[in-house]
């Protein structure tokens, strides 16, 4: 799952890592939780049917499908399955045409330890450094008052590397050279990049135990992603069912 992350970047380096023509300042944030807005990156033609280049917009983290007539008995679906999501009435319309890049300085995943309130929180980083592209879905969604809101959930994979020691899913990783191939909703169906919605390579992640303050989504400071220990070992035991932790 990914229920925590942050973007901790420059607007200036996030435009030039997406290719943006535009977009607005942003402070760093530290620990990006659902129903949140979140910065998400589509193709300019995507949203009207015409433009060029790469724009990015701020989506409520939580998608809500467009047939849903009143968000507020709706679950918040912050993440979606890259696996079913083809399949999935809530997923598989924004799969096939608002297809987008959430632009990531890393996530958070918690293992437990014991009893409640013992699970260790560690941020997830890739171990090169730089921005990351978690895959998202965005679905635009009006209310029966004319509430208008852009809504948005980001797909999860199967975990491999040090994250496997810490959950069984994790989000799905769009490299930049597929970035132009997954953002192309006009002329490439869900079957033609699903190749796309894999794990990411062994090696490609870092995690370092970190503060359990994160675990309150009030606590915003850069103080959140500050090690508080040595990094995970690969070698260390992988986490099973029970060793996954809630948060939402």
């Amino acid at each position: 799952m990914c229920g925590r992350f942050g973007l901790i970047t420059s607007p200036e380096t996030a435009a030039a890592a997406f290719d943006l023509t535009g977009i607005d300042p942003f402070p760093p944030r530290y620990n990006i939780a659902p129903s949140q807005p979140i910065l998400m990156v589509v193709n300019a033609s995507e949203l009207t049917g015409g433009g060029e280049g790469r724009t990015a917009l701020l989506v409520r983290w939580g998608l809500i499908p467009a047939w849903v007539k009143d968000g507020r008995d709706f679950p918040l679906l912050f993440n979606a399955r890259s696996e079913s999501a083809a399949e999935k009435p809530a997923f598989r319309g924004a799969l096939r045409h608002f297809r987008t890049l959430v632009p990531a300085s890393g996530f958070f995943e918690w293992r437990k330890a014991g009893g409640k309130g013992t699970a260790q929180p560690y941020w997830i980083r890739p171990r090169h450094g730089g921005l990351i592209a978690f895959a998202g879905l965005m679905s635009p969604w009006q209310g029966a008052d004319g509430t208008e809101l852009d809504t948005g959930t980001i797909l999860t994979t199967q975990a491999s590397g040090v994250v496997a020691k810490l959950h069984d899913r994790s989000p799905v990783i769009i490299m930049p050279e597929d970035f132009e191939r997954w953002l192309d909703c006009r002329t490439l169906e869900p079957r033609h990049v699903a190749d796309l919605m894999k794990p990411a390579p062994d090696d490609f992640f870092e995690a370092f135990p970190v503060s359990k303050a994160v675990s309150n989504a009030r606590n915003l400071g850069a103080e959140l992603i500050e090690p508080i220990g040595p990094a995970l070992l690969p070698d260390e035991p992988e986490a099973g069912p029970g060793d996954q932790m809630d948060l939402f």
